[in-house]
């Protein structure tokens, strides 16, 4: 089995040590890979080139080897990283992985600099490798736009979505979620080089 890296970026206002990310660090560690989910500074107020910069520091392994994995405002660091990334001199990432993420504005001022300047979707391609995405039908921060955010994934980044009928933003604002198994799953399988098989079709939004 191919073991690598996986770099986990955190959502607006979380931290590492919240929600799924313990769980998800743990069951990738124990199957022998190597996770790194660095703290964002000032998650509450964040600044985009403030968590470019950590990102950019994190992601300092081999790529061909490293899973980029995204939650929420993480995932939107993780488009803008690949973006400036020089795949012609380091090669393409192992694989990406967008959770409850978003691919333009959602009508957040605070936020509207981590989406300017406009995304260059064909750099952002080719340095990703395989993209992958899990999204809830239901996310309170992508709202009626979430059709038109999935659908940019699919199309602009050849991404394989998996949509669940509930989840909220994985987790929506006041709430937790200890674990999320979609997620687990879609990062191991890229991880591992193989494909995945999906629960969503059931309603398993564990």
């Amino acid at each position: 089995m191919e073991m690598s890296t996986i770099l986990l970026a955190h959502g607006y206002a979380m931290a590492p040590d919240q929600h799924w990310y313990p769980w998800l660090g743990e069951e990738l560690s124990t199957a022998g890979h190597t996770v790194v989910v660095p703290p964002l500074p000032d998650a509450a107020a964040p600044d985009p080139d403030a968590w470019h910069k950590v990102l950019l520091a994190a992601a300092d392994a081999a790529p061909a080897d490293t899973v980029l994995v995204g939650h929420s405002l993480g995932g939107v660091s993780l488009l803008r990283l690949l973006q400036e990334h020089d795949t012609e001199r380091h090669g393409a990432y192992r694989g990406l992985v967008l959770v409850a993420s978003m691919a333009g504005e959602v009508g957040y001022d605070q936020l509207a600099g981590f989406f300017h300047p406009a995304f260059d979707w064909a750099r952002i391609r080719a340095a990703a490798g395989t993209v992958r995405a899990l999204h809830a039908a239901d996310d309170p921060v992508t709202g009626a736009a979430t059709p038109q955010h999935i659908m940019d994934f699919a199309t602009r980044l050849g991404a394989e979505v998996i949509v669940t009928p509930d989840g909220g933003h994985f987790p929506t604002v006041g709430e937790s979620r200890t674990e999320l198994r979609h997620a687990l799953e879609l990062v191991r399988s890229l991880a591992e080089g193989r494909s995945h098989a999906s629960g969503a079709e059931r309603g398993d939004t564990k």
